[in-house]
């Protein structure tokens, strides 16, 4: 009986010890493994060597064990020559960047569009769909970038993790057809995701959070940029308040192009402390070509805390509906130098479970120097902007009706040198017993203006030489 127990204790122990053997050594011995190549993934080795001949092995799928594995140059992903590429680590692995330059960079030759006839035989057979999946890339280097891309043709990148670097992932030159999903861009010095004068048409980025990067979340910089997408995303907090304004979502096209596209569904706020900072700003080319770029749908979101929430310059044909604003601590809505603008069912609402903070921010809306407007459906409460909730300021050919408008310091609405518009059905109420006298509506200058069917609890104040006032109800 006792030899029997021997037997069976010793035959299992030899079972374990086969099985952590087994594998030890098929991490090392997996054809497809950057241990195959002598990668260590100990955090101490440079494993920048074997990583680099894994790459050019030409085996296509690499995998990462779990490790650290430590790196001093960028790995280059030459497509043409590496062939059809994916990079994973099932989230357990990370890749410490100590040299200056990107983690990963892929190098592609694709320079048609989106168009399959103008996809070459090489891109298809050599270059399609580059992967990085279940990556941890840390930088440990101040000029480190995470995953850089130019010349790719549907290139994916999920599930990764990328912080501490000085621009998470960089694209430029020219790609197409991109997929950023379900990834983690955190606290990186720069920006989160960077469109680097990058001609780049069709960009899914979705589901992710992009948080705590200084130069910007989501930023587009000059280039010809079609299609972007941005949908379900937390976009937070990414500002320096030593670094030059900018935005959680900043699209300057002030040089190139920019049209088509949709930010939808996204929680998007902070800090509303740092100067110039923005939620959503978008710059056009300025006044020498004013209202050329735009197709924007901006829908869905909740805004909150910086100093606009949605600023618009030199954009033409954008749309903003559906949305939640507040904390705008100079304007939840700026809009400048801007054409065919719809503003539809948001609501702008200063909520009591944010305290004594949200009395500092003014929340209001203002236009200026723009036209062909429609200004519809809005809710505001509680503005404490100093001219009043809604300010359309030399503006022309203009709609804005059917909202409510309640509580708003100076005025609920105010016309300032516009023309060609028309304020109706609109309900202005300000309830407030400290203010005697409100204006619901001021109308200073202008001309062609017809303010009729409004609801409201203060004066109308204008003259006929600059609006006809008709057909409004007080109580």
């Amino acid at each position: 009986m006792i030899r029997q127990k021997l037997l069976l204790l010793f035959i299992i122990t030899l079972q374990g010890l086969l099985i952590c053997n087994s594998r030890a050594m098929g991490q090392k011995s997996l054809p497809n493994s950057v241990r195959y190549f002598g990668a260590k993934g100990d955090s101490i080795t440079d494993d920048t060597k074997a990583i680099q001949k894994a790459v050019d092995s030409g085996i296509g799928q690499i995998v990462f064990p779990t490790g650290v594995y430590r790196i001093t140059r960028t790995i280059e992903i030459v497509l043409d020559q590496s062939g059809p590429m994916s990079l994973s680590g099932s989230g357990t692995a990370t890749i410490i960047m100590n040299g200056a330059g990107p983690a990963f960079k892929f190098i592609g030759t694709h320079a048609g569009s989106a168009d399959p006839s103008s996809v070459k035989n090489n891109v298809w057979k050599n270059q399609r769909m580059p992967l990085v999946d279940g990556l941890e890339i840390v930088g440990k280097h101040p000029d480190a970038v995470g995953i850089e891309a130019t010349g790719t043709m549907d290139l994916t990148l999920t599930r990764i993790l990328v912080r501490e670097t000085l621009h998470g992932i960089h694209l430029y030159n020219r790609n197409r057809n991109v997929i950023i999903s379900e990834c983690h861009i955190y606290h990186n010095r720069g920006i989160g995701i960077y469109l680097d004068e990058v001609n780049l048409h069709q960009i899914n980025i979705t589901n992710s959070h992009i948080s705590y990067n200084g130069g910007g979340g989501i930023v587009v910089r000059h280039g010809d940029v079609h299609n972007l997408q941005i949908g379900s995303c937390d976009i937070e907090c990414n500002m320096d308040k030593n670094g030059p304004p900018t935005a959680n979502v900043f699209l300057d096209i002030s040089e190139g192009a920019m049209m088509e596209g949709a930010i939808v569904g996204c929680t998007i706020q902070h800090d509303v402390n740092i100067p110039g900072s923005s939620n959503i700003r978008f710059i056009g080319h300025g006044p020498e070509k004013p209202t050329e770029v735009g197709n924007m749908t901006i829908a869905d979101n909740n805004l909150s805390e910086t100093q606009d929430n949605v600023h618009i310059k030199y954009g033409r044909g954008i749309i903003v509906t559906g949305n939640t604003f507040y904390m705008g601590l100079s304007h939840n809505i700026l809009v400048e130098n801007s054409e065919h603008i719809l503003l539809a069912n948001n609501i702008m609402d200063r909520n009591p479970h944010y305290g004594q903070k949200t009395m500092e921010t003014r929340d209001r809306i203002v236009i200026r120097d723009s036209r062909n407007l429609s200004i519809n459906g809005l809710q505001l409460y509680n503005t404490k902007g100093d001219e009043a909730g809604i300010v359309l300021e030399r503006c022309q050919n203009y709609n804005l009706t059917n909202s409510t408008i309640l509580n708003c310091n100076e005025a609920g609405i105010s016309l300032i040198d516009s023309e060609k518009g028309n304020v109706s059905g609109n309900f202005i109420n300000d309830e407030r017993p400290e203010v005697k006298n409100p204006i619901s509506i001021r109308i200073q200058g202008g001309k062609s203006n017809l303010i009729v069917n409004n609801y409201t609890s203060g004066v109308i104040d204008g003259k006929p030489d600059n609006a006809t006032i008709i057909n409004n109800h007080s109580y």
